[in-house]
């Protein structure tokens, strides 16, 4: 049987909970991680219709991509919107899980597919985070350094960008003295040892900690490890707001607008005034994204798509770059696509048939925005 626990995890391989920004609500909202899963509903936005359709396709629980409960709630008694889903999730026993910026800020989340319906080559994050780096030292008998290496390896330890298995490495000598209530795996308590050690290093994303810690205990042989950890203030430059690629061949600002409007169904594109007539390099950012605006300048972009821009934020563009916002619903309605591909093939290779294929694709268009 499946867990929600057991699809929550696959989804926090594609974006930890802890790349959220710190204002956000994320996680599990309504539910118990222990609940076995009949099938998952992926929406955009989790509303009342959004329930009705968990239940007619006899699905507990919903991969909402907005936090349905985003400030703190002080009483459930269907006064607002928000009260009545719970209410009606809690009646039906139907779980709510959503991960909402930690998905805007995961290399592979929600700018990366509006890059890729648009198109675009060689697509870096627009803004790097920092604080989600920290380093390991330990010190290793010789014989078994590798063993310990491989260990944190498999646990995460040693990523930098499309490299794996990165670590330094220098031989030593480690010297220790061990009491009466010590058992030195090598040589013998009451006297000072000598040991050639190998001192190893290894970078991790902050969110593997718990069980990289546990891979060093779990292999190192002494009795007592030393290791230290240190945070870095080291940006990740897969980590973090927005995404920067460029178009195969420039392309005229109206046809790009054009393409824009077509491939996002937006009923109208609100810009800036043109001030280039090509457009190569583009930067985006899914939902509201006018604090992005100075980033895609400096990062030399043609123009910024993104969304929820106020109107003293278009003057923010001086005639530096084009600035189009193309609606908040139409930036992001694609990332319950990106959720339900992903997690149809990740189900698929951890647990083969077991919800028999029932991850769903929500129908219904949750835009609250009306145009006339």
């Amino acid at each position: 049987m499946i867990r929600i626990k057991n699809i929550t995890d696959q989804i926090e391989e594609l974006c930890p909970l802890n790349y959220a920004e710190d204002f956000d609500n994320v996680g599990l909202l309504v539910g118990d991680y222990e609940q076995t899963v009949n099938g998952v509903l992926i929406t955009l936005d989790c509303l009342e219709i959004t329930v009705d359709e968990a239940i007619q396709n006899n699905c507990n629980l919903i991969v909402s991509f907005h936090p349905i409960i985003f400030k703190g709630l002080k009483k459930l008694n269907g006064s607002n919107y928000v009260e009545k889903v719970v209410i009606k999730a809690i009646k039906h026993n139907i779980a709510i899980y959503s991960m909402h910026t930690a998905l805007d800020n995961s290399f592979y989340g929600v700018s990366a597919k509006i890059a890729k319906i648009i198109g675009l080559q060689n697509s870096n994050t627009l803004i790097p985070q920092k604080g989600h780096l920290k380093k390991l030292t330990t010190y290793v008998p010789e014989n078994i350094a590798e063993e310990v290496r491989n260990a944190l390896f498999n646990c995460g330890a040693g990523h930098i960008g499309n490299y794996s298995h990165c670590s330094f490495n220098l031989q030593g000598e480690g010297t220790y003295h061990g009491n009466e209530l010590s058992d030195p795996m090598i040589g013998d308590k009451g006297k000072l040892e000598r040991v050639k050690e190998t001192f190893i290093s290894v970078i991790f994303e902050r969110h593997n900690e718990g069980k990289i810690i546990q891979a060093l205990f779990e292999n190192h042989p002494y009795e007592e490890v030393a290791y230290d950890i240190v945070g870095l203030d080291n940006v990740h430059d897969r980590i973090g707001m927005g995404m920067i690629g460029e178009l195969e061949n420039k392309m005229e600002t109206e046809e790009f607008l054009a393409l824009l409007k077509n491939r996002f169904g937006s009923k109208i594109i609100r810009h800036s005034r043109i001030v280039n007539n090509k457009i190569k390099r583009v930067a985006v950012l899914g939902g509201s994204g006018s604090f992005a605006i100075d980033k895609a300048i400096k990062a030399g972009a043609d123009i910024f798509v993104t969304a929820d821009l106020k109107y003293h934020d278009f003057y923010k563009a001086e005639g530096k770059i084009l600035l189009a916002d193309i609606g908040h619903y139409e930036s992001e309605q694609f990332t319950k696509n990106l959720l339900v591909d992903y997690l149809t093939k990740k189900i698929t290779n951890f647990a083969p048939a077991l919800l028999g294929g029932r991850i769903i694709l929500s129908k219904h268009n949750t835009n609250p925005i009306n145009y006339f």
